[in-house]
Formats: C-alpha cells, sequence, structure tokens
C-alpha cells in the first residue's frame, strides 16, 4: 500500500499525542476516502449542470464541512 505524507502544525501535532489511541493513519485515510466519494458525486451531479464554478465550490464547501464534521464525531 502507498504512503503519503501529512503536514500538520506543532499545535495540531500535541493534540494529536494526547491521544494515542487513536489510529490516525485510518482517520486520514477515511477523510480521504469521504471527500473522494463525495467528490464523485458532485461530478455525477453537476455533468451536464448549468452550475457555475462558484456554485460547485460553495456545493463543495458545504461537503466539506459535513465530512470534517463526521470525522470529528468518529474520532471522538
Amino acid at each position: 500500500m502507498p504512503s503519503i505524507t501529512v503536514n500538520v502544525d506543532d499545535d495540531l501535532k500535541d493534540q494529536m499525542e494526547r491521544h494515542p489511541e487513536i489510529n490516525w493513519s485510518e482517520v486520514t485515510r477515511q477523510a480521504i476516502q469521504e471527500k473522494i466519494e463525495a467528490l464523485e458525486v458532485m461530478d455525477e451531479l453537476t455533468s451536464g449542470s448549468e452550475l457555475t464554478e462558484s456554485d460547485v465550490a460553495d456545493i463543495a464547501e458545504k461537503i466539506n464541512e459535513s465530512a470534517r464534521e463526521r470525522v470529528e464525531e468518529e474520532s471522538e
């Protein structure tokens, strides 16, 4: 399985280290997977659509917010 590197600031790293019971690689993998799935749905919904790039960006931000909230809930 390929590896990727994710950069986080010192404060976030300190917070992560306070929770060694969490598999942060898995949390990251799940967040990426959810983002990819959301993008694929968006691609399907917007193919042939008359939405502007701004409309799509607004929708994407709402999806990102929802995904972030879901990851936070799952990691608690």
